[in-house]
């Protein structure tokens, strides 16, 4: 018996060894993959191993009370009177191969034996309590570590657009800006990736399937919504699904006042993050639970300057100025309505909404007043750096300001994208690429970013790269006129000129606009088809006594027609009206035939000394 007894501690001693080792074992290393092979890979197996132990220990009581009270009574030695009390052929087995006694063995105890069994078995009962502890500590330790490790797998979320249930068209900026704006909350997160504005709005309208949308977009979880609108009442339905399991993680529905709306946006983000188990310090929290203005007319003002904003028509864009202006007038204090009509103003030169001298001043003092009221924005940081680089032609400043921008939000895709758009300039070509990637990572599905990538690469003459990348966008969009407009211009630098005149005609086709109709009418020049280009020139002088044509796509049209004088009279009319396309002149390859000209250069020096703050 007392070896019997040793085996017994020897087992738990064993198993709590085991447990602590297979548990504990690095710790620093806890949930690295391949520590865990050592150690039990659920508290299910743990249970199983102390189940294991305890019907053993049970198994030698059994044992022992049966032959201790009758040993006396027995002449033989303890192997013959343990024989005698098991028949093996009688025996039950367990699953581990043990044999039990037969219903036929006499068992019969004492209170006696039972305080003599207790005092004998203290050093196992200590060493039983001891493991039991450890399973307590350690099973709550492994369940607090799968609840973070838990939380930290969902680190992606893509708001898609608002359903407006209202039956009303006028309620859907109401819809829109409370998708833009609970993205645009969430997005101040640092380690949330939040998918854009530009990527989800695809969504809109159609049927979602949760799983292929977070597949689309490159998320793990997918927030959806509806809206009704009843007079001044709204009810607001929202959906959390965590796709990569295909369940839901939280689902409200809201009934307050219009005048509840700002608070109502910042209690669903708020309570988003919770859901997502998102612990925030408090400065990362700043931006869900912010409020930019105490105004609901200010505030819904805003909403419609960015539906329109979002249309990225020449008509969206000057309503958007309007309304932002007006939500300014009902809250002057209001930096994301400034921040708006900066962004709006820095686009209408590159939409032909106006001037750059009219437009891109106003985009400047907008953004500098947004930046006064609230320097935290990154978005204002990424309208000077535009402004900058495109007006001013201030290249080092601007590439601070832009990337001020990203250290402020590093999951805002337009600064990254407009980064890489303006590095090439200063000969940081591996840099530019790096900031483009960085931006079609964070707006997977945005085609914008992703074609003027492929323009990026055309600045820096890897045409090949240039046409796979086109390509690749017009897997996303086949009907995106600019990444059609990209390939026409690398076929043009290519010689490839039929496919350049096919391509931009589809470009045409898409959006009539003078970008469009410059870069044909040279495609058209160059395959030998002049009366045609001639044609399509005089109609974009006429066109550029109603609006605004940036000097450059005339400037290229002339060069394919052998016009030098012509095309550096366009060029010097871009540099006076200080136009957009000027930012790059130094190192467009559709210029380079200009390289060695008087002119060009005294163009390039003036251009460098013309810089503004």
């Amino acid at each position: 018996m007392v070896m019997a007894r040793r085996e017994q501690y020897a087992n738990i001693g064993y198993i709590g060894f085991h447990f602590w080792r297979r548990s504990f074992e690095q710790p620093r290393d806890l949930l690295r993959v391949q520590d865990l092979d050592m150690r039990y890979q659920s508290a299910r197996d743990l249970l199983i191993d102390l189940k294991n132990l305890h019907r053993d220990l049970d198994i030698q009581g059994e044992i022992e009370r049966s032959i201790i009270p009758n040993r006396e009574a027995t002449t033989g030695a303890i192997g013959e009177s343990e024989t005698r009390f098991y028949s093996t052929d009688s025996a039950a087995a367990t699953g581990s191969g043990q044999v039990i006694p037969t219903q036929n063995v006499k068992s019969s105890s004492s209170l006696e034996y039972a305080v003599t069994q207790a005092k004998s078995h203290k050093l196992a009962t200590a060493i039983v309590g001891l493991v039991l502890l450890a399973v307590v500590s350690t099973v709550g330790y492994f369940a607090f570590v799968s609840r973070r490790s838990g939380a930290g797998q969902i680190n992606s979320i893509a708001v898609l657009p608002f359903e407006n249930k209202s039956g009303n068209p006028d309620s859907e900026y109401l819809s829109d800006g409370l998708t833009e704006s609970l993205i645009y909350r969430l997005s101040q997160l640092p380690n949330l990736k939040v998918s854009p504005t530009s990527s989800v709005l695809r969504y809109k309208g159609k049927e979602i399937d949760a799983q292929k949308v977070a597949t689309e977009l490159g998320v793990n979880a997918v927030l959806s919504g509806r809206m009704i609108q009843r007079g001044d009442n709204l009810t607001i339905s929202v959906e959390l699904v965590d796709a990569a399991n295909n369940k839901i993680l939280w689902g409200e529905q809201y009934e307050r006042k219009m005048s509840d709306l700002l608070a109502t946006q910042r209690e669903i983000a708020t309570t988003i993050t919770d859901k997502l188990q998102l612990r925030l310090s408090g400065s990362e929290s700043t931006g869900i639970t912010k409020k930019y203005t105490s105004s609901n007319e200010a505030y819904q003002l805003y909403l419609k300057g960015r539906y329109n904003w979002n249309k990225r028509t020449v008509d969206g864009i000057q309503k958007a100025a309007e309304y932002y202006k007006q939500a300014i007038d009902k809250d002057p204090s209001f930096a994301l309505a400034y921040a708006g009509m900066a962004e709006s103003y820095v686009l209408f030169s590159a939409y032909s909404v106006g001037l750059p001298q009219d437009s891109m001043p106003q985009a400047k003092a907008a953004a500098l007043k947004a930046i006064e009221l609230d320097g935290s924005l990154a978005e204002r940081h990424a309208v000077l750096g535009a402004y900058l680089t495109g007006y001013g032609w201030n290249f080092e400043p601007g590439e601070r300001e832009l990337r001020k921008a990203t250290e402020l939000n590093p999951n805002y895709a337009t600064a990254y994208h407009w980064l890489g758009n303006i590095l090439p300039v200063l000969g940081k070509n591996d840099e530019a690429i790096k900031a483009a990637r960085r931006a079609e990572e964070l707006d997977p599905l945005s085609t914008i970013i992703s074609a003027d990538t492929a323009f990026d690469l055309t600045l820096m003459h890897r045409y090949d790269d240039a046409i796979a990348q086109a390509q690749h966008t017009l897997t996303i969009d086949p009907n995106f006129y600019y990444a059609h407009y990209i390939l026409g211009r690398v076929y043009n630098l290519k010689g490839m000129h039929s496919e350049a005149v096919a391509e931009l005609r589809k470009t045409v086709e898409l959006n009539p606009d003078p970008i469009a109709k410059g870069m044909l009418a040279q495609s058209l020049a160059k395959s030998g088809q002049q009366a045609e280009a001639v044609k399509l020139i005089d109609e974009l002088k006429a066109e550029s006594g109603r609006r605004y044509i940036p000097g450059y796509f005339l400037a290229t049209a002339y060069l394919a027609l052998g016009d030098k004088d012509a095309a550096i009279a366009m060029i010097e009319k871009d540099v006076r009206e200080r136009g957009t396309y000027v930012q790059w002149i130094t190192i467009d390859p559709e210029l380079d035939s200009l390289r060695s000209d008087p002119r060009f250069v005294a163009l390039l020096e003036k251009v460098k000394s013309s810089k503004l703050d």
